[in-house]
């Protein structure tokens, strides 16, 4: 499982990188979601890595 948290603003970041976060279920800063650990999650978190903190977390 990953937990994920948006740390940065998304208001400068492209149209796709915005619907990625929301894709993620992540809407204001500092909130967080716990996700399976899945490749398709994973390449979300890579396009907006500049914008989100990730941690392992065991269920």
């Amino acid at each position: 499982m990953l937990k994920v948290t948006l740390k940065k603003s998304k208001i400068k970041a492209t149209k796709s990188q915005r619907e990625t976060i929301r894709g993620l279920g992540l809407h204001k800063l500092n909130s967080f979601k716990v996700l399976e650990d899945t490749p398709a999650i994973r390449g979300m978190v890579n396009k907006v890595c500049h914008l989100v903190a990730v941690e392992n977390v065991d269920q």
